[in-house]
């Protein structure tokens, strides 16, 4: 069974600029601690909804149409592909509605503003909880919201309004979402095998605050015609990578480069006829001879991690890292490796840098090599 990692956003109603959009998207295991306890049950009690919504729909929900809170004209139009992979939860803070007349003026004033101060074609959010227990109709199922930079075409929107600032929803609000989640997996708006992604900060807020990290000779990389590929046709990326995720491959590691182009040959080998993938599955391999080889490259979708190939660079280091870390060249070469893919538009200059474990129920990197990557730039906390 996957993990699924949970990660609020939470934004308040001025949401146009860096300063007013949702700037901190915090995880439950690295809060700021002038928060974290004001957060913590809120996190605590949201994640065993999301872990129930996971189980078949037998619940119920009451849904207030747009006509019934007021909804003004709405200019949205672009059409969601379902089931979406992502769900990305929000909690609208500074309004507090607990009874139903309230919720639909919060509703609604939420409404106005993103048309008329944000200039946005509707409401940003999907659906919206809330503390009366009831689901407010925002875009609706098949339509894209503007909730989440980078995710609006693939994922759905839910917004928590009406929670006290520091408390939880809630127990009709949080029912409610419970059963609006299941639902949407029922109906298939949402895929069953939905994630939540790992954010730290509003991709759109972060150049301004980020140093700039001179740039440095790119290091060899091994093509596929030096190891032996086969030919293959995968989906190419469309933009940018936003995550660097850190895999170790569990079988037998390398440190000359001859043996490491047959295990990359073998690899590529079982991926393609073994696991139906249309290449090897990561983007780029490293070995402990201190040489990076090309998996299915820069520009190609890799087959590494549900729900992040189209968004994350897969960086597999050959070999099993569970007691032992890789040598220092072959780590030096993956660092080296992330910021060429940085410095060539590869990958976006503010990247988050994970485990595969943090995205994923698996055992990969390995907890030597997850010890390491840790200490690297753009880790996850």
């Amino acid at each position: 069974m996957k993990m699924f990692v949970w990660f609020l956003s939470f934004s308040i109603l001025t949401l146009g600029s860096c300063d007013d959009s949702p700037n901190l998207l915090i995880s439950n295991e690295s809060v700021t601690d002038s928060i974290a306890n004001d957060l913590q049950s809120l996190v605590n009690n949201i994640t065993l909804l999301i872990q129930k919504a996971k189980k078949p729909y037998g619940g119920s929900f009451q849904m207030i149409p747009r006509s019934e809170w007021g909804a003004g004209p709405s200019s949205c139009n672009i059409q969601l592909r379902t089931p979406v992979p992502y769900l990305i939860i929000h909690h609208v803070s500074g309004q507090e509605c607990r009874e139903k007349d309230t919720c639909q003026k919060v509703v609604k004033g939420l409404q106005e503003l993103h048309i008329k101060k944000n200039g946005w074609c509707d409401v940003a959010y999907n659906f919206l909880i809330g503390d009366d227990g009831n689901v407010y109709e925002g875009v609706g199922w098949t339509i894209q919201g503007t909730h989440t930079v980078g995710y609006n075409d693939k994922s759905l929107g839910f917004a928590f309004v009406g929670s006290v600032t520091g408390s939880s929803p809630s127990t009709a609000a949080l029912a409610a979402a419970g059963n609006l989640t299941s639902f949407a997996v029922s109906k298939e708006y949402l895929s069953s095998k939905y994630i939540q992604p790992l954010f730290v900060q509003s991709e759109s807020c972060l150049a301004s605050r980020t140093k700039v990290v001179p740039k440095k000779e790119c290091p060899d990389i091994i093509p596929r015609s030096s190891w032996g590929a086969r030919e293959t046709y995968c989906t190419k990326l469309r933009e940018p990578a936003k995550y660097a995720i850190i895999i170790h491959t569990a079988d037998h590691g390398c440190n000359v480069t001859e043996e490491c182009k047959i295990i990359v040959r073998d690899i590529q080998s079982y991926h393609i006829d073994k696991k139906g993938f249309c290449d090897i599955g990561y983007n780029f391999l490293v070995g402990e001879d201190g040489r990076v080889y090309e998996g299915v490259g820069w520009d190609t979708e890799g087959s590494h991690t549900y729900g992040y190939n189209d968004i994350a660079l897969g960086i597999a280091f050959i070999g099993l890292f569970t007691g032992t870390s890789p040598n220092a060249a072959a780590l030096k070469v993956a660092q080296d490796l992330i910021q060429c893919a940085v410095d060539k538009g590869y990958l976006i200059p503010d990247y988050l840098l994970v485990g595969h474990s943090d995205v994923v129920n698996t055992l990969s990197p390995g907890q030597a090599l997850y010890d390491k990557i840790k200490t690297w730039p753009h880790f996850k906390h």
